[in-house]
C-alpha cells in the first residue's frame, strides 16, 4: 500500500498539501456549527485574525466596531465567540456555572529556575488548585485588611508629592503623567509587598528597567495569548524547559525576579521565623505588615501547599498585575478630569468643601474613610474606570464538556467565550444614551435600581470567582492618591486639545499624556494679589 501511495504523494505532494490546507481551513469555518455566528471573515477560519488584529494594539476598538456591526454575539476565531450583553456576565462569570479560564492564561506564568511553570493566582486555569490557593491568600486583600497597608501607601504618598514638587511643580518642566503615576503605583507596591519602595520616584527613572519589562512581556502576552500555541515553541519550548530542568542551561533571572529575590534575601531571617512560628514571632515591621510577611504566614498556615516558589510568585504577581493596572486607572481618572474643566471644578469644589468643614483633615494625605465620604470623586473614579478599563481584550473563559446556554443559545463544550469590559462599559441601555461620554453624574442621578445595574455591569476587576483578588488594593491607593495630588496641585495640559495615544498590550496603556503642575497654595496667593 505505501508503495503505492508514496509515489502518488511525491508528484502531486503540492494538490494533496492544498488540499489538506483546505480542509484544515473548512473544518474550522464549519467548527462545532459555529458558523452561524457573524464576525470578520478570515476570523472563522484561522486564530492569525485575531493575533494580527491583537498585535495591532487596538483591538478594544476593534471589538467595539464588531459589536456595533454584528451584535451581541460576534466570532473572533475558529472557536471564539465574544459577548456583548451584560446578562452573559452572570451566565459565564458566575459561581459554580463549569467555566473555567482558557490556555490564554498559562501564557503569563512565570518559569522556575527548574524549568517548571509557575502558575500564579491570576494565570492557573486548574479550579481546584485556584480555590485552594485563594483559600491560602484571601484574607491578604480584605477590606478588613486595609487598614495594615494605609500608612504604606501615604509613606510613597508622601514622596510622589515632594518628587513632583521638587521635579514639576518648582522648575515648570512638563511630565509625563501616565508614566510617572507607573513609578508611584510600581512604589507603592513595593512598599506593600516588601515594605521598601524599588525607587522610581526618588531617582525619577525605571529602576532596573522593570518597567520596561513589565511592558515587553505584557506586549507579548496580548497577541501570543490568542494562539497559546507559539507560547509552547517561544518562551516555554520543550528544549528550553528541559535544558533547565537538567541543569544544562541557567536561566537568567528577570529585573523583576531578581528585584523579588533579593528583597526576600533581606529578611530571609525574619521569613525563616515567620514559616516556622508564625507572624506574632516577629515585631510588626513600621507599624503595618507587607505582603510578604503575609505570604509567608500562608506558608506557616498551609505548608503542604504554600511552597517557597509560591511564595515568590505571589510577590511577583503584584508586581505584573497590581501596579500596570492601577497606573492605567489613575492616568484615565487624570486625563478625563483635564479633558472636562466643569467636572474638575465641580469636583475640586467638593474637596475644599470637605476641607474648609473638617471633613477632610490633610488635604495632601487623604485617609481611606475620609475619600468614602466624596460622592463626587467616587463618580468620577467609577467614570473613569468605565471609559477606560486597564483590560482590553475579552476575558476567556472555556465551556464546560457539556455545554452551556448563553443568551438563549446552546454553545458546545470547549468552545471559548468571554466578555470585553471596553464593550460591555457602553451599552446604551444600562449607561444611557450618552454611554460613550465621560459624564459622572449618571453615578448620582441614578435610582438605587439602576445604579445596581451600572454597577453589575461594571467589568474592570472581571467578575465571579476569579474576579482580581488585589482589587481592594487598588481601590486603596486611588482614593487615597487622586484626592491627594487635587488637594496639592493644579494640573494642566502641556498642550491643550492633545489626545493621548493609548496601546493595547492586553492591558490598554496611555502614551503621550503630558501636562503641567502648579502648586494650588502658589495659585490660591496669585489671586488673591
Amino acid at each position: 500500500m505505501l508503495t503505492s501511495i508514496l509515489p502518488f504523494l511525491k508528484d502531486y505532494w503540492a494538490f494533496v498539501l492544498s488540499l489538506l490546507i483546505l480542509l484544515f481551513l473548512l473544518r474550522n469555518k464549519y467548527f462545532n456549527g459555529l458558523h452561524k455566528y457573524p464576525g470578520p471573515a478570515l476570523a472563522a477560519y484561522t486564530n492569525w485574525w485575531r493575533f494580527f488584529d491583537a498585535l495591532n494594539r487596538r483591538p478594544e476598538k476593534t471589538h467595539i466596531e464588531l459589536h456595533k456591526q454584528h451584535g451581541d454575539i460576534v466570532r473572533l476565531g475558529p472557536n471564539v465567540l465574544s459577548f456583548a450583553d451584560p446578562k452573559t456576565i452572570k451566565e459565564i462569570y458566575g459561581l459554580n456555572k463549569g467555566f473555567t479560564k482558557s490556555e490564554f492564561y498559562p501564557v503569563q506564568s512565570a518559569i522556575s529556575p527548574r524549568g517548571k511553570p509557575l502558575p500564579s493566582l491570576f494565570s492557573t486555569i486548574d479550579e481546584k488548585r485556584h480555590a485552594q490557593y485563594r483559600r491560602c491568600v484571601n484574607s491578604v486583600f480584605s477590606m478588613t485588611s486595609l487598614i495594615h497597608y494605609e500608612p504604606l501607601v501615604d509613606s510613597t504618598t508622601r514622596v510622589f508629592l515632594s518628587q513632583t514638587e521638587k521635579l514639576f511643580s518648582a522648575t515648570g518642566e512638563s511630565c509625563n503623567f501616565a508614566r510617572w503615576l507607573q513609578y508611584y503605583a510600581f512604589d507603592v507596591i513595593g512598599e506593600i509587598t516588601w515594605g521598601r519602595r524599588v525607587g522610581f520616584l526618588e531617582g525619577n527613572e525605571d529602576v532596573g528597567g522593570i518597567v520596561e519589562f513589565v511592558a515587553d512581556f505584557l506586549a507579548y502576552v496580548g497577541p501570543v495569548g490568542q494562539m497559546p500555541i507559539l507560547d509552547s515553541f517561544l518562551n516555554k519550548n520543550v528544549l528550553k524547559l528541559k535544558s533547565l530542568e537538567w541543569g544544562l542551561r541557567k536561566e537568567k533571572l528577570t529585573t523583576a525576579t531578581k528585584f523579588a529575590v533579593d528583597r526576600a534575601s533581606e529578611r530571609v531571617d525574619e521569613m525563616q521565623t515567620i514559616k516556622e512560628k508564625g507572624l506574632e514571632a516577629v515585631p510588626t515591621r513600621s507599624g503595618s505588615i507587607d505582603f510578604l510577611s503575609k505570604f509567608t504566614q500562608a506558608q506557616h498556615d498551609h505548608p503542604e501547599f504554600m511552597t517557597d516558589d509560591l511564595v515568590l510568585t505571589s510577590c511577583l504577581s503584584m508586581i505584573f498585575a497590581g501596579s500596570e493596572t492601577t497606573a492605567i486607572s489613575l492616568s484615565a481618572i487624570f486625563y478625563y478630569l483635564i479633558k472636562n474643566p466643569r467636572v474638575y471644578a465641580k469636583l475640586m469644589t467638593e474637596l475644599d468643601n470637605a476641607v474648609e468643614s473638617g471633613a477632610i483633615i490633610d488635604r495632601s494625605l487623604v485617609t481611606w474613610a475620609e475619600s468614602q465620604k466624596l460622592p463626587y470623586l467616587d463618580a468620577v473614579i467609577q467614570e473613569a474606570f468605565r471609559m477606560h478599563p486597564a483590560p482590553g481584550l475579552i476575558m476567556e473563559r472555556t465551556v464546560p464538556d457539556h455545554g452551556a446556554e448563553i443568551l438563549g443559545e446552546m454553545i458546545p463544550g470547549g468552545t471559548i467565550v468571554g466578555c470585553n469590559a471596553w464593550v460591555l462599559h457602553r451599552r446604551a441601555e444600562i449607561f444611557g444614551d450618552d454611554a460613550d461620554v465621560f459624564r459622572p453624574e449618571r453615578w448620582i442621578e441614578a435610582s438605587p435600581g439602576k445604579l445596581k445595574e451600572m454597577k453589575a455591569t461594571m467589568f474592570q476587576f472581571g467578575a465571579g470567582a476569579r474576579t482580581c483578588i488585589g482589587k481592594n488594593v487598588s481601590l486603596l491607593e486611588i482614593y487615597k492618591v487622586v484626592p491627594a495630588i487635587l488637594g496639592t496641585f493644579e494640573i494642566v495640559p502641556e498642550q491643550e486639545g492633545k489626545e493621548w495615544t493609548t496601546h493595547n498590550a492586553w492591558f490598554v496603556r496611555q502614551l503621550d499624556f503630558r501636562v503641567k503642575f502648579r502648586r494650588r497654595s502658589d495659585q490660591g496667593k496669585k489671586k488673591a494679589a
